[in-house]
């Protein structure tokens, strides 16, 4: 399928963007305060096959703990940060390698110039995230709420802001919980801007409902060719995030990593005991990194050609 063509960049030693192969991030839910716990959920999520980690700094202690963090990680780490700017510039002294914020929700011109001086400095990206539930009230009013032009719109405003100090080192998110809106705010995004996309449902539920609506929206922009990078938001275990990432891509042959399971849905046919063998296959190759076709088959009927 068709990919955008987005201009690429460099989140620690992993490439976003361009002809680079379409990542796989997740975000942490431990207190990043705690190191300890913090970089074992990392190393978990390392081993899933999570290429980025992103984690929350809500306040000083958080930032000064991403020092230890960083040195510890197997992986580029982004710290994600929220209206205060001297927080961004901790996580900039303290070594991370991405930052996501954005820039009009810092306070004044000159502390967003002085976070931008310091990401530039480092060659440190930004991703601006863009989230329906958080949208200025001006741009609901200007719309009649959320919508995909006024997530666009504030994309804009933040990208301006960067732009203004020479600073392109830029990263976008266009993240909602509605699939439509999400699909068409980031065909919008498309047309103005060749920055690489992150893409994501927001806010997405559990590890199953949230599983097929992540499906189906990340499936439906990464078939449109729209995405560099990708984040499955899920409430559970953040290594199901990372294993729901992969299946999407290899179901649209955008990347392989692990075994396929190809098993049938059973019906009276059915032999032998075959959803307990196929749970059993699936939970003892989810080390695999390798990527293989495993069939599992009940009868005579379809089995031998469907598991070629």
């Amino acid at each position: 399928m068709l990919r955008r063509k987005s201009r690429q960049i460099m989140i620690g030693n992993v490439p976003v963007g361009g002809d680079a192969p379409i990542s796989v991030q997740s975000m942490t839910n431990t207190d990043t305060r705690d190191v300890r716990s913090t970089v074992a959920q990392i190393e978990q999520l390392a081993a899933a096959g999570c290429e980025i980690i992103r984690v929350a700094v809500p306040d000083d202690t958080a930032a000064a703990a991403l020092k230890d963090i960083k040195r510890q990680s197997p992986i580029p780490v982004i710290a994600d940060i929220h209206f205060d700017y001297r927080l961004a510039l901790a996580a900039i002294a303290n070594g991370v390698d991405a930052l996501r914020l954005n820039p009009g929700n810092i306070g004044s011109a000159e502390r967003v110039k002085a976070v931008v001086q310091a990401a530039k400095e480092r060659r440190i990206p930004i991703r601006i995230g863009v989230n329906a539930g958080s949208l200025d009230k001006l741009l609901l009013d200007k719309y009649g709420g959320v919508t995909p032009q006024a997530m666009v719109e504030s994309a804009m405003q933040h990208v301006a802001i960067l732009e203004d100090l020479n600073f392109d080192d830029i990263k976008i998110s266009l993240k909602a919980f509605d699939v439509p809106m999400l699909v068409e705010a980031y065909k919008l995004m498309a047309a103005e801007v060749d920055y690489p996309f992150h893409i994501g449902v927001t806010e997405a539920g559990t590890i199953q409902t949230g599983t097929i609506r992540s499906a189906v929206g990340i499936g439906v922009l990464l078939s449109g060719g729209l995405g560099d990078t990708l984040r499955v938001s899920l409430t559970g275990d953040p290594v199901h995030e990372v294993r729901v990432g992969y299946e999407i891509l290899k179901t649209l042959g955008l990347r392989e990593r692990g075994p396929t399971i190809v098993s049938c849905p059973t019906c009276g046919r059915t032999e032998i005991n075959l959803i307990l063998v196929a749970e059993e296959i699936e939970k003892r190759t989810r080390h695999l990194k390798k990527p293989v076709k495993i069939a599992v088959m009940g009868c005579v009927v379809n089995g031998p050609g469907e598991a070629r």
